[in-house]
């Protein structure tokens, strides 16, 4: 599969033309209704000043910090200067938020042992508390990949269940004294797995008491396994063998007692592939290799329409996906038009927002735009009275 992806990344940047933004401009002044949060990641490099744009988010969770020892540390040599930096955005966007996310992944594996007694817990958000001061942080993102569960082979056990919910609950009590103390408002959120098994290791109608928001990761629906699917599709397609969905998802939090309003829905600015994948059903749920572990970022996905590659719509799933009937190649991605579908889904149904992994995957800035322009308001259009004559006439 390694061979594949110099075809992809020289083939993925012709379909964000195609379903680009809506055609009316959005003001740039017009608050959102619901929050736009952002994982940034820069790893080892240090940001450039002007490379995130503060002002299409409500929130940015600078992603990661490690854990050791029980204590919360900074995970990269550059994090002061970075935090300092995304600090610097609220100058135009002043209701920007900064958070530190904790763990991920790779970084998992101090939770169980952090949350497991008092005297552990307080360590960990003392260390918390005293990041938050540093760094002149609003508030700490706990991604703990995954109570309960083994993750990337962390430490876990049967008590992460309660552990957890006492993990945030002490944390948003100390949090409180913080900001009385240091006279602003102190944020806590979670990323959670959009699947059954976090929440049957989890309490979540009780943690969502102690968070702003629930960060729900609805995508790697389809990392790797035998059959190709769709990445993060809204809605179920009944011929998907793995029976997933972002409404799946978030219909289960709500019957676990979690408030629409918590929840935030995750995207993905990135694309897999798979190979080998046979003609049929233009590559959809079929047989097929995948690249385990390689991600396309957005710019360079609309590329394969100029390689061989063509862009279909599933309308059950409401997801697009590119396939090469030469090469053989499936590509899942997300882009404008299902990100819009997604923001629709969540005002309708008063979800609490957005979020997206990852700020750099697309440097275009058209997922963001597109995600941007789904949670702001747009004015209701004005008609003249000739125009409102002639529609009741043909109302008639």
């Amino acid at each position: 599969m390694h061979s594949l992806r110099p075809a992809l990344l020289s083939a993925i940047a012709a379909i964000l033309a195609l379903f680009a933004l809506p055609t009316h401009a959005q003001n740039p002044t017009t608050p959102v209704t619901k929050e736009i949060i952002a994982y940034v990641f820069p790893q080892d490099r240090v940001l450039s000043p002007d490379e995130v744009n503060g002002r299409r988010l409500t929130r940015i969770n600078y992603a990661f910090a490690n854990i050791k020892n029980d204590e919360i540390v900074e995970g990269f040599p550059h994090d002061a200067e970075n935090l300092a930096i995304l600090n610097k955005l609220k100058h135009t966007n002043p209701s920007l938020k900064i958070l530190v996310s904790v763990g991920g992944w790779t970084w998992s594996g101090g939770f169980s042992d952090a949350a497991l007694t008092p005297q552990s817990r307080a360590r960990f958000i003392a260390s918390a508390a005293r990041l938050i001061e540093r760094h002149h942080l609003d508030g700490i993102d706990l991604d703990w990949e995954y109570p309960g569960q083994t993750g990337n082979g962390n430490t876990f056990r049967p008590e992460d269940k309660h552990n957890f919910t006492l993990l945030l609950a002490e944390l948003r009590q100390r949090l409180d004294r913080e900001q009385t103390r240091l006279g602003r408002r102190l944020y806590t959120s979670i990323a959670t797995g959009a699947f059954t098994k976090f929440l049957e290791h989890t309490e979540m109608a009780m943690v969502q008491n102690y968070v702003d928001s629930i960060n729900l990761m609805t995508y790697d629906f389809y990392v790797g396994g035998p059959s190709t699917g769709h990445d993060a599709p809204l809605f179920h397609n009944p011929s998907d063998p793995k029976h997933v969905s972002a409404e799946l998802s978030v219909e289960a939090y709500e019957q676990a007692g979690v408030s629409a309003r918590k929840i935030v829905l995750g995207v993905p600015f990135y694309g897999r592939s798979w190979g080998e994948v046979a003609n049929k059903n233009h590559g959809l749920f079929q047989p097929g290799k995948a690249a385990k572990g390689v991600h396309f970022s957005y710019p360079d996905l609309p590329n394969l329409l100029a390689t061989g590659f063509s862009r279909y719509w599933d309308a059950e799933a409401s997801a697009p996906y590119l396939y090469n009937p030469h090469t053989r190649i499936f590509v899942t991605y997300e882009d404008p038009q299902s990100l819009a579908a997604k923001c629709r889904y969540v005002n309708e149904h008063r979800l609490g927002g957005v979020m997206f992994w990852e700020y750099f995957n697309d440097s275009t800035g058209i997922l963001l735009e597109a995600v941007h322009a789904g949670m702001t308001p747009v004015a209701p259009k004005t008609h003249d009275t000739k125009e409102t004559s002639k529609a009741g006439e043909e109302g008639r």
